[in-house]
């Protein structure tokens, strides 16, 4: 029987990209509430301490495993080994923990944290420029996976140059195995893919799993012209699995059929003043506790 842990993202109670958000919330109570929501793991944010010396007891003093966490990658204008030297210390870290994942985001061009730019607006990247890209990337995530004993895994993300279902399809053909991907529900959903169908055709790149719902009629009212991510993330497009338009248990079952085992992390930034962290991130656990059992995944603690 396949497996299936449960982790959540700091995101919900302090967002490093909108600091209003939550900026001043405590690391304790981020984990501490995780833990009371029951979560067995987190990913790490921008006050989680860099060293696993620190790292590693504060989270074993909450019963959390590291799960996985952002890299801010900028292979799209640094050289491979440029990238090697900025990513040494996370890569330390997460081998040093036993992290599930790499997650790499690319961010030298991309628009997700700039309110003074539109949806409309993010870059983009030519067929031969894709093809250059995925080259290098493979280069990269294929020292990753070798020195840090977590496997490499792409995010797709709104506002970057891999945002579209088409571009995941073309980042794919362009880069091999080593390559994996971090397959998020809720950015796939906004950009207008389908989360159910990409699976089958992306199941043997998904390394690991963002389960991020999405509010219909807040997406329904973005501006792609006017409106920036950051400003569909205020607005409240986001929110925890089973407070949205995607059918988890559907998803649990593509994920389980290709044969993903792992970390379904709940990643849901909103606002906390509007959104209490700790009673939407059990209400995201209960709906996908009962998603991945469902589908035929034993829940482990």
């Amino acid at each position: 029987m396949k497996k299936a842990r449960l982790g959540v993202a700091p995101i919900a109670w302090s967002n490093d990209d909108l600091p209003e958000l939550g900026g001043d919330t405590p690391l304790d109570t981020c984990l501490s509430e995780m833990a009371q929501a029951g979560y067995s793991g987190t990913e790490t944010g921008g006050k989680y301490p860099l060293s696993a010396q620190e790292l590693g007891p504060i989270l074993e003093g909450h019963g959390l495993a590291l799960v996985s966490g952002w890299y801010s990658g900028e292979l799209l204008v640094n050289s491979v080994e440029e990238e090697k030297r900025r990513a040494k210390a996370q890569v330390d870290l997460f081998r040093e923990l036993g992290a599930f994942a790499f997650v790499y985001g690319e961010t030298s061009n991309t628009i997700q944290g700039r309110r003074d730019v539109p949806l409309a607006a993010r870059p983009s990247l030519t067929d031969a420029e894709m093809r250059d890209y995925g080259r290098r990337m493979d280069e990269f995530a294929a020292w990753v996976n070798e020195t840090c004993g977590a496997p490499f895994a792409y995010h797709h993300h709104m506002g970057a140059v891999v945002q579209f279902e088409d571009d995941v399809d073309r980042f794919l053909a362009c880069t091999a195995d080593e390559t994996g991907l971090l397959f998020d529900t809720g950015h796939l959903q906004f950009s207008g893919g389908d989360p159910i169908g990409a699976i089958a055709r992306w199941g043997s790149r998904i390394r690991h799993v963002h389960c991020k719902d999405v509010r219909a009629d807040v997406l329904a009212g973005i501006d792609w012209e006017r409106d920036s991510f950051l400003d569909a993330v205020l607005a409240g497009v986001f929110t925890v699995p089973g407070d949205g338009m995607i059918d988890f248990g559907a998803v649990a079952r593509e994920l389980i059929a290709i044969g993903y085992e792992g970390w379904f992390l709940v990643e849901a930034e909103q606002d906390p003043a509007k959104a209490n962290p700790l009673e939407y991130s059990a209400m995201g656990r209960a709906a996908l506790a009962e998603a991945v059992t469902a589908a035929g995944y034993e829940l482990v603690a």
